[in-house]
């Protein structure tokens, strides 16, 4: 039924719509202010993504809670219909779903009476969830789950969905709706108004239902642009514009004069970046899944991707005017600012990124802000100071001579690689070579090799570190260099095969690399014996019993940035006979040992140590053994269980667990 009253409605709804354009032009002109970068390539690709991401809601669905948003979302999706046909009929009081065909316009009314109640239910449990049990990730220092914003958005829907039934209950009560067979729900609301003392109104009670709905809608439209439920509009393009490739490296720089590194106020950041702003939907999954911010640091992945939407808005309109930034990206604590301190807890892990339902990329952006700290103020923890110095002068973190790199050779026949002649080169690593515990593990996978008539060799002392950590930490002058040399090393031994055992080497060479002309057939250790296995070019003398319970702790550079899951799981079910216990936090939604990104070689000293989070979690699976497959989480896992007082745990890696078996 319609009011019949266009010459209200129509200017009504042209304001409304000239207002919501003017508000998007408003913020979507920001983006112009980020740099060039390219997101358009393969479109299939990225439509698929698209299609299986935002509309499909694979992520959002892979906590309990989503199914809920999954059913408003795609509410939503129906009542499009519904609701073009209402503004329509507003402005030409003769349109109708009604004029369609009856084998099209019936389902069409029952689709969208459905609709209208599930989306009814799903606000009913989305304010119950943050008014009875709200979950802590749903509040930050400046973003709070129980706010007026969030209230107002679900309270809208709710009453569209209940101005939807009042109209069409009254309609049917009247006789007036011709589809009332199509509509259960409203015919059980047309009972309800028949029972009730508006029977003897109905028409003025529709009059006045329409008009409810006309409002609130004109209303949702003014109020979206402004609100952080804008990501109703662009987290569906996000997904399409999202990285195609796992954020398992960075871009390179480019080191000429007048170039500036990194990013120290927003406009430095790509357009890609700052739409990520818009398209944060603040459901706090990416807060849940940080270990930094779970052991208390300042950082919350969830606040970063805040404060540079707050930092554009803010500054937007200066720079855009050519003038300064009122507010500084990295500063003292603020609602529009990152501090230091913030920037320096990441452990570049990416649970963020994996968490995130719209595909924003948090990590990425923190090693940018890195970058200028480090490059162009030379501002970072003092204790990096003779890490990047040990690194620039011997190519170690420890600043060791180059020649103690083949010191754990010393009780075995280890041959240097030769082009034409050796099939891999066995990449040993810096704790491969230089640190006491992980000197064990080089020298059992090198065991394992021999066994299984292998052809490898090593660089010996021309090996030189990958540099992994400077490019995490921001210093991409020197990794550039380090990686240049690399390359160049690398071709001129015609090494294209590779065997690590660090996640982090074995990410650098497979992925960063690739930015420098050298395509590198590279494998880890784990995925290198589980093959192995299962060829039977490697034979095991015995299961290895002696260990007991063994508890697998996932690497978040094996696992999260590469999609190696399987393969540690496999070795270590064929080499002792039993799959392993399972932590809670596993494979994509591993907990950070505490070393990546740089925190190897930093002190924690705010909040929980990391590492002590992470066993504390390991030890109450009563695990005889912690099994890992990285150099620095077995150095984490081993300090955290000296401080807590566990040392009859042992921690081994998976080629140790083999070598064990060959005995």
């Amino acid at each position: 039924m319609s009011p019949n009253t266009p010459a209200i409605f129509t200017p009504l709804l042209i304001a409304a719509l000239i207002f919501f354009a003017w508000s998007c032009y408003k913020r979507f002109s920001l983006l112009g202010l980020g740099q060039a970068e390219d997101r358009f390539q393969r479109i299939d690709l990225r439509i698929w993504d698209m299609l299986l991401y935002a509309f499909g809601q694979k992520r959002v669905m892979a906590k309990p809670f989503g199914i809920n948003h999954c059913i408003i979302f795609w509410s939503f999706l129906i009542l499009l219909i519904a609701n073009g046909e209402f503004i329509l009929a507003g402005i030409l009081p003769g349109v109708s779903l009604r004029l369609l065909p009856g084998g099209i316009s019936g389902p069409l009314v029952l689709l969208c009476d459905l609709a209208s109640l599930l989306a009814l239910i799903g606000v009913i449990i989305a304010v119950s969830r943050r008014l009875l049990f709200k979950p802590d990730y749903l509040d930050t220092a400046y973003v709070k789950g129980r706010s007026f914003e969030g209230f107002l958005i679900l309270g809208f829907i709710a009453l569209l969905m209940l101005a939807y039934f009042g109209l069409h209950g009254a309609e049917i009560a009247m006789g007036e709706e011709p589809l009332a067979g199509y509509m259960p729900l409203s015919s059980f609301a047309a009972k309800l108004l028949l029972a009730s003392p508006l029977a003897s109104s109905l028409a003025p009670f529709a009059s006045f239902a329409w008009w409810l709905h006309a409002l609130v809608l004109l209303a949702f439209i003014c109020f979206l642009p402004l609100s952080k439920h804008m990501h109703i509009l662009t987290a569906i393009p996000n997904c399409f514009f999202q990285s195609l490739d796992k954020p398992n490296t960075q871009p390179r720089e480019e080191f000429k004069k007048g170039e500036r590194f990194g990013v120290a106020e927003v406009d430095q950041f790509t357009w890609k970046d700052l739409f990520d702003g818009f398209s944060c939907t603040e459901c706090g999954r990416c807060q849940n899944a940080c270990p930094a911010t779970a052991t208390g640091k300042p950082l919350n992945p969830r606040q970063v991707i805040h404060a540079i939407k707050t930092n554009l808005l803010a500054n937007g309109p200066y720079l855009q005017r050519g003038e300064k930034p009122v507010i500084p990206l990295i500063g003292e604590e603020s609602e529009g600012s990152n501090t230091e301190e913030t920037i320096w807890s990441c452990t570049t892990c990416g649970a963020c990124i994996a968490a995130c339902p719209v595909m924003i990329e948090q990590m990425p952006k923190i090693i940018k802000m890195r970058r200028h700290l480090v490059e162009n103020e030379s501002e970072f923890p003092e204790e990096l100071l003779n890490l990047f110095e040990n690194m620039e002068q011997r190519s170690n973190p420890w600043g060791i001579a180059p020649s103690e790199r083949t010191k754990w050779s010393s009780t075995m026949d280890v041959k240097p690689f030769e082009a034409g002649k050796t099939e891999y080169l066995f990449y040993i690593g810096c704790a491969g070579s230089f640190d006491s515990r992980a000197k064990h593990v080089t020298v059992a996978l090198a065991t394992v090799l021999n066994s299984a008539g292998i052809s490898w060799g090593i660089l010996g002392k021309e090996e030189k570190c990958c540099g992994d950590s400077l490019r995490r930490l921001g210093n991409e002058y020197v990794f550039d260099k380090m990686a240049k040399e690399n390359v160049q090393l690398f071709k001129e031994k015609g090494i294209t095969k590779v065997i690590t055992q660090c996640p982090h080497c074995f990410t650098t060479l497979k992925n960063d690399y690739k930015q420098y002309g050298i395509e590198l057939q590279v494998i880890h250790h784990a995925e290198l014996i589980d093959q192995l296995l299962k060829e039977g070019k490697l034979k095991l003398n015995k299961q290895v019993k002696e260990l007991g319970n063994i508890v697998f702790h996932d690497s978040c550079y094996l696992g999260r940035h590469n999609d190696i899951y399987e393969a540690p799981r496999s070795v270590i079910e064929t080499a002792t006979g039993n799959a392993p216990t399972e932590l809670e936090r596993k494979k994509d939604n591993s907990f950070c040992c505490g070393a990546g990104g740089g925190r190897m070689w930093m002190e924690e000293f705010t909040g929980e140590r990391i590492n002590l989070n992470r066993v504390t979690e390991a030890l109450t699976k009563n695990p005889d053994t912690i099994c890992v497959t990285c150099p620095y989480c077995m150095t984490m896992f081993e300090d955290g269980l000296k401080d807590k007082q566990a040392g009859e745990t042992k921690v081994r890696d998976i080629a140790e667990l083999v070598a064990e078996g060959l005995r």
